[in-house]
């Protein structure tokens, strides 16, 4: 999955604000299985197999399996969030309510949107960065490098740039989704969701032809190494919340649900564990045709960069792969179309609220679309082309688990806590104890995480620059926690 966040879902964030009276109950069960489903199978597995690969070796199923184990335990959380809060909105909502609407949920809702604000175009950019990777495949001379750029080589924050071809068509991605959403084309992404559709179905002949495959085998034992060990396991687990992002995409739609109570924990569920079968057959499937030993070899970067058009091309000839490249590369640009579209209202929302500057509840006099956020998302996610895919998902992960997920589970500990006895709308199985696996498997990529400084030091960077924001603006205006009792909101969103 190339986001944590759909585009669908995002504007129901959106939508939050104009208050639930004006939504529809009308997801079912099958629409929400439906709906997590194509919106946690995007361009992600394409582009990031090889790197469980080299994290993990011949151990890659692993990293799946425990993958899904932890969203199983997340999306529990996310289960009862979304019933006892029934309402669209998804995380701006729940840290409203979880930690107080006029005080600390306050200052965490709008933390959470401020990261967004760079969070959802490292979303955008891994996606540019992936689609180049596979036309790349179709023009070889887009892995040429123009030139290496170190921004701050020995200080608090180092991070190397590497401009090549493919960077400036992962840009130009990004810029062409932005123009065209800002001259209200709408068509990609319509079309985006028939391509779910068909990349679906393009995973399961990759999985058919490699378990058909009978010249390869799984990998070696060798392959997996002492460098494959705490540090290669968390780099998995993070690769692997990265794939499986969009489990919670029905919570963002619960005011459209029909049955919160009911639907919402099923469709999490099932979408997880359908999802999951995939990417481990998937798995399977490309280590019978591309062995472990080959996938890390020194000279294999074409290999890796685009492996499932490797992999068509190596069962059913050149055309098959071309084929696939082409299919993939424009998934990728139609799920940056349709991410862009949706993180772009999220911002807007929060400003709406009073939660966010005030800007970005600028609209267009004519087309009526937030500008200000568009163009900014829009600009950020051409910068984050520059840098490498997995440092462009680690820092997205990272950012994630400290501004929501972990945020959201000690929230639902202590809200529940608080209430002590009182029923619950959804009974979380063996409860604490999935809220709390998933807290600590949060906290082992965090603390266990391989070469995680650069991302660590950026969520910081994020942490303090959101504070210190939010802290001038509430002491200038009067709100929490300069002045108590001041209505600040509505908690919608």
């Amino acid at each position: 999955m190339m986001a944590t966040e759909s585009s669908s879902n995002s504007a129901a964030v959106a939508g939050g604000t104009t208050g639930p009276p004006s939504l529809v109950r009308g997801i079912g069960l099958t629409t929400a299985i439906n709906l997590n489903v194509l919106n946690m199978i995007g361009v992600g597995p394409f582009i990031t197999l090889p790197l469980m690969v080299a994290a993990l070796g011949n151990r890659a199923l692993l990293g799946w399996i425990f993958g899904a184990v932890l969203a199983l335990c997340d999306g529990m959380v996310w289960a009862e969030l979304g019933t006892r809060f029934p309402e669209s909105g998804g995380s701006y909502l729940y840290l409203n309510r979880l930690y107080g609407v006029e005080r600390w949920g306050r200052l965490l809702s709008f933390l959470y949107i401020w990261q967004l604000t760079f969070s959802a175009p490292l979303s955008t950019a891994s996606g540019a960065v992936g689609l180049s990777q596979y036309a790349a495949y179709l023009w070889p001379r887009l892995n040429l490098s123009w030139f290496t750029y170190e921004v701050g080589p020995g200080g608090w924050f180092h991070v190397r740039l590497t401009v090549t071809l493919g960077s400036i068509v992962a840009m130009l991605a990004c810029g062409l989704a932005t123009w065209l959403i800002y001259n209200g084309i709408q068509a990609v992404g319509r079309i985006s969701r028939v391509l779910s559709i068909g990349v679906l179905l393009a995973i399961v002949w990759v999985i058919v032809s490699g378990l058909a495959h009978m010249g390869g085998t799984a990998g070696h034992a060798s392959a997996f190494s002492a460098e494959h060990g705490v540090g290669g396991f968390s780099a998995g687990l993070l690769i692997a919340i990265y794939n499986y992002g969009g489990y919670y995409n029905i919570c963002f739609l619960a005011g459209e649900v029909k049955d919160p109570r009911r639907i919402i924990p099923r469709a999490i569920f099932w979408s997880i564990v359908i999802v999951a079968s995939l990417y481990v057959f998937l798995n399977i499937s490309v280590l019978r045709v591309i062995p472990v030993h080959e996938f890390l070899a020194p000279g294999a970067i074409s290999t890796r960069s685009s492996v499932i058009a490797v992999v068509m091309q190596r069962l059913y000839g050149p055309w098959a792969g071309k084929a696939m490249a082409v299919l993939i590369v424009w998934t990728a640009f139609a799920s940056v179309f349709a991410v862009l579209l949706g993180y772009s209202r999220v911002p807007y929302a929060a400003a709406v609220d009073k939660n966010y500057f005030t800007s970005f509840a600028t609209l267009h006099q004519t087309k009526h679309f937030p500008t200000v956020s568009l163009l900014v998302l829009g600009a950020v996610s051409v910068f984050f082309c520059l840098f490498r895919l997995p440092d462009l998902i680690a820092a997205l992960i990272i950012t994630r688990i400290v501004f929501q997920f972990l945020l959201q589970a000690v929230g639902l500990v202590a809200f529940r806590s608080h209430l002590g006895g009182q029923p619950n709308p959804f009974k979380m199985p063996w409860y604490p104890m999935p809220a709390l696996l998933a807290i600590a498997g949060f906290l082992f990529v965090l603390v266990h995480g391989k070469d995680l400084s650069k991302e660590i030091e950026f969520a910081t960077g994020l942490l303090l620059t959101g504070l210190t924001i939010y802290g001038v603006r509430a002491f200038i205006e009067r709100e929490w926690p300069f002045q108590r009792g001041t209505r600040v909101g509505s908690g919608q969103g």
